[in-house]
């Protein structure tokens, strides 16, 4: 039974007066707010984006975010975990874009969401047939967390470049991220809650001073943004591009992705004191964040995932009201509705979001290490796995970038670059194998804390 005395407000309880339960929904999406603004931020530049095109995928994120938590609140797990977008699909969208750049930032969003769609149905069937229990078997922390890491790592050559634009400003966020995460945080909790928010909020303002911030984007977005047509809320970038190479790169995203949100469920049942998680719900929520991703494709967004911050905040503020997360989706859909508010995110400076790839990406690869520690790392057998996917994970890629590889068919030559060029997917699939084939035991692969015996 859940223990009310401890809860503030549990999964039924409606907070009131309603702007109580509207400040409680606010306060998901600040928290949720800097990652899901950073992804589309991250990607931009690398799609050739000007400021309007920054503009509707920043609103097209946002309205994407609230139709997945929609759905992962009132038909998946059924707890109040927040969906937003997964950076768990950089290194693949990276890739996808490095191959469709020439052709312009419409048709790589065209060929991302339809990778992405692709990749939904694979998630849904996992979930909804009940497979996730048979993913979670082979696929142990020796392998997922390489995989992770490879997420930051593999993109170290965007770092300091992008950062280099102006040293000022992205020196700004990297400071105060450490400053407001790790030195205020701890005694202050707003700051711990908030460290990479307020620390691009400060750089904004040191960035308005030193008069670098262009406003076009404002003046070109418009107040609202209609369901149909160039830019609206469905198909903004046109109709999807389907490629299979680009399928079999964004699975190892959406490996990345369902493992995580896996643990994610069990760690959000706990913060809200539910009763205990049934695999019937595990397997609910892996199905509807399939249904989600998809939806996300439809709406000119990337794919999306649960997120670890809002859980953090239902334990710390004992409130795990659905009630209050579905506030929270509304004020997301308005904010994917009104243009303006894309057009403002879209202002932040490039060197701003140089001093998020440093930062960011880098905790990225250490939450993929602390993953890896969850299986014997005293182990030579996960030693050499581990090391083998890791090292293969940069170093295939960049042959890949180098030898400009090409052979007959065409569609198997795409297949072949698309995998080859994806960090994440060559150490998916060469630790798959290797970790399944070599003997090792459950409690050596990390795999006894999921009661699975192999």
């Amino acid at each position: 039974m859940i223990d009310g005395s401890k809860m503030i407000y549990t999964l039924d309880d409606v907070p009131k007066p309603f702007g109580k339960a509207l400040g409680l929904g606010i306060q998901h999406v600040l928290t949720m707010f800097g990652a899901t603004v950073a992804v589309p931020l991250i990607l931009s530049p690398a799609l050739g984006m000007d400021a309007q095109q920054t503009a509707i995928l920043v609103a097209s994120v946002m309205l994407s975010s609230g139709v997945a938590t929609f759905l992962q609140v009132n038909f998946g797990t059924r707890l109040p975990i927040i969906q937003g977008v997964s950076f768990s699909f950089l290194g693949p969208f990276f890739a996808i874009i490095a191959m469709t750049v020439a052709a312009g930032p419409a048709v790589s969003m065209q060929y991302i969401a339809g990778a992405i769609m692709l990749g939904a149905i694979v998630e849904m069937i996992i979930g909804f047939t009940g497979l996730i229990g048979l993913v979670q078997k082979y696929v142990s922390p020796v392998v997922i967390g390489p995989v992770i890491a490879l997420i930051g790592l593999a993109l170290y050559q965007i770092g300091a470049p992008s950062a280099a634009e102006n040293w000022w400003l992205s020196g700004t966020v990297i400071v105060l991220a450490f400053v407001f995460s790790l030195i205020i945080g701890p005694k202050k909790p707003f700051f711990s809650l908030f460290p990479i928010l307020l620390a691009v909020i400060c750089a904004y303002i040191l960035g308005l001073i030193l008069g670098v911030v262009d406003f076009e984007a404002v003046r070109v977005a418009p107040w609202f943004r209609l369901p149909w047509g160039a830019g609206g809320w469905f198909f903004p970038w046109g109709l999807p591009k389907f490629e299979i190479g680009f399928l079999v790169v964004v699975l190892a995203g959406y490996l990345a992705s369902m493992i995580e949100s896996y643990g994610d469920y069990h760690a959000i049942n706990a913060a809200a004191q539910a009763p205990p998680l049934t695999d019937k719900q595990i397997s609910r929520g892996i199905g509807f964040e399939g249904v989600g991703c998809f939806c996300t494709a439809l709406l000119g967004g990337f794919a999306s995932t649960s997120y670890t911050e809002n859980i953090g905040l239902v334990g710390l503020t004992k409130v795990a009201s659905r009630y209050v997360v579905n506030v929270g989706v509304v004020v997301l859909l308005v904010m994917g509705i009104i243009g303006k508010f894309g057009g403002l995110i879209a202002t932040i400076p490039g060197a701003i979001v140089g001093g998020l790839y440093c930062t960011l990406f880098g905790m990225i690869a250490s939450i993929g290490i602390s993953n890896s520690a969850k299986a014997d790392l005293s182990s030579m057998r996960n030693q050499m796995i581990m090391g083998f996917i890791l090292f293969m994970g940069l170093s295939v890629p960049y042959y890949f970038q180098v030898a400009g590889v090409a052979f007959e068919p065409k569609w198997l030559s795409d297949i072949v670059v698309s995998i080859g060029s994806t960090g994440m997917a060559v150490a998916a699939i060469l630790g798959l194998i290797l970790d399944n084939v070599i003997p090792g035991t459950a409690e050596e692969r990390g795999l006894h804390q999921f009661g699975e015996q192999k």
